[in-house]
């Protein structure tokens, strides 16, 4: 397994799969090892995804100081990841909760980014965050769905802090289009493979300067896209737009049916969106 050094001595891993030129993954969770990534609904059949494993995820050690799981100084990983692959410009992939690591990694080092492709993705580092509100907005989509009723006091639950690992479960389908066996394997497939530690260091508000990183990319001449699901409450469709209006060169796609792993409930039409974007740039 390919694997490099970060600049305070972790040792990094990561996955390269499929053909073409490279895509740098970020995964979210956050702090899920990138495993659940998979092909990304089959994108390896146009790009070479190559997916790093945050540190103290997946393959990659844990580090010495549990402090540097915060977001912000992860950035220095993702800098020694594209040095390690020997690339001068990279297009970059993030996933939910990595939305922000990639965001900060684009505000630092804006002249190694070559695109930018945010799936169902954060944007804290803007200044933008989704409310129990937007939440509540997107269940009430589910409502015709048998597991519903049990589901919606979790999820309910869960974004009011009060959760147990019970709502989790119950609430499970909320972030899938469809919540049939595809879903359920890849929901099973969490189980170890998220640093619960690293997860609640991720996103501690001393990581982010929202105005300063607003001002870099109202004038970032780089292509940002931003995907979301129809069914997705991080983000919602109409927040996504919001996002995208804060770049100088953005473009946001939803796909229909889709929760949060929009790759899963239409890797067709997901394919078709990031890899469309994607060659655009070419």
């Amino acid at each position: 397994m390919p694997a490099f050094t970060a600049p305070d001595g972790t040792r990094l891993a990561h996955h390269s799969r499929g053909e073409g030129a490279p895509l740098l993954c970020l995964p979210g969770g956050p702090m899920r090892a990138c495993a659940y990534l998979g092909d990304l609904g089959g994108l390896t059949r146009h790009r070479r995804l190559e997916l790093l494993d945050l540190r103290g995820t997946g393959d990659s050690e844990r580090p010495a100081d549990p402090a540097t799981y915060r977001c912000d100084h992860q950035v220095a990983d993702v800098e020694a990841f594209r040095n390690h692959l020997g690339l001068d410009r990279v297009d970059l992939l993030a996933h939910s909760a990595a939305g922000d690591l990639a965001l900060l990694y684009a505000v630092r080092h804006p002249e190694h980014v070559r695109s930018l492709t945010l799936v169902t993705a954060r944007a804290r580092a803007l200044g933008v965050d989704f409310t129990p509100g937007h939440r509540a907005e997107a269940a009430e989509l589910r409502a015709a769905e048998p597991w519903f009723g049990d589901g919606r006091e979790a999820y309910g639950r869960i974004w009011a802090g009060t959760a147990s690992d019970a709502d989790f479960d119950a609430a499970t389908p909320f972030f899938y289009g469809r919540w049939d066996d595809t879903a359920r394997a890849h929901a099973k497939s969490e189980a170890g493979q998220t640093n619960e530690e690293a997860a609640g260091r991720y996103a501690t508000a001393e990581a982010f300067r929202p105005a300063a990183a607003r001002a870099v990319v109202a004038t970032w001449d780089v292509p940002v896209l931003l995907v979301s699901g129809a069914l997705d409450s991080g983000p919602l469709p109409r927040v996504a737009a919001t996002v995208a209006d804060l770049f100088a060169r953005a473009e946001s796609a939803v796909i229909p049916g889709a929760g949060h792993f929009p790759w899963l409930d239409d890797p067709r039409l997901f394919t078709e969106t990031v890899a469309g974007f994607l060659d655009r740039q070419e």
